[in-house]
């Protein structure tokens, strides 16, 4: 017998039978469809061949803190929320934007972008606004005293406590007035030991006696027994106060306390 002829325009592919219970042949994979699958393997994370993504880092190894393998824990603390370190700047927009005109009042970037400039600003403005308090010996910071007093010509002793700077400064122009007199040098020592002199200059009879007491006084202060009196620098105080002519000399009785 002989074998029928093929159809015209079928496929040249022969047909295998495949026996029953034999395993099929993979279907052969396109090469769009390879390339595709090579793509999504490079660029899953994790593979032999792709790039990893790190993650946060976690405390301790891979069996959490105290686990086993665990490693130094890595705490990274976060920053604080940012505030203005100037006190009295405001924190939603500049004061400064109530200066410039209305046309900028909206204008939200410009209100926060000024607070640069207010925050460094604000510290010397404060300054300015209260530099009276500097010039008061009232309120003025203790370090200051001496400068205060050097724009009045008054030469501070080492000695001399805080309150009795102060208030000296606030008599100068009136110790000034009544310098070498009576009144202004006792009012001088008063300031500095707390305690009213008595001035005693000799009378008519005492100069008519001895001309050699003319000119000359004695300042005597009362005070309780064991109270510290810088005997040198109220000597200093006399000598300054006293009439360029005269001469004075210190006396100081102290008394039992409670007799004074």
């Amino acid at each position: 017998m002989s074998e029928a002829a093929a159809p015209t325009g079928a496929p040249p592919d022969r047909e295998v039978a495949i026996a029953p219970g034999a395993p099929a042949e993979p279907a052969r994979e396109s090469a769009s469809a390879t390339r595709s699958r090579r793509r999504q393997a490079d660029s899953a994370p994790g593979d032999a061949g792709g790039s990893e993504t790190p993650g946060p880092i976690s405390p301790g190894g891979p069996g959490g803190p105290g686990g086993p393998g665990a490693g130094p824990t890595d705490v990274r603390p976060q920053p604080p929320p940012f505030r203005w370190e100037s006190p009295g700047v405001p924190e939603a927009g500049s004061s400064y934007m109530d200066y410039l005109p209305g046309v900028y009042s909206s204008n939200r970037f410009l209100a926060r972008f000024l607070l640069i400039f207010e925050a460094i600003l604000a510290p010397i403005d404060r300054t300015v606004e209260n530099i009276s308090h500097a010039f008061d010996p009232d309120v003025a910071p203790a370090a200051v005293l001496p400068w205060l007093g050097s724009w009045l010509g008054l030469a501070f002793d080492e000695g001399w406590p805080e309150e009795r700077r102060r208030e000296l400064i606030r008599s100068a122009a009136m110790l000034y007035h009544w310098r070498g007199t009576r009144k202004g040098m006792s009012e001088f020592i008063r300031i500095y030991t707390g305690v009213v002199p008595e001035i005693v200059e000799p009378s008519l009879g005492q100069l008519a006696n001895s001309r050699d007491l003319a000119f000359r006084f004695t300042v005597r202060l009362t005070v309780p027994q064991g109270t510290a009196i810088d005997r040198p620098l109220l000597q200093r105080i006399i000598d300054a106060e006293k009439p360029a002519f005269a001469v004075g000399a210190l006396e100081v009785i102290e008394t039992p306390a409670g007799t004074v």
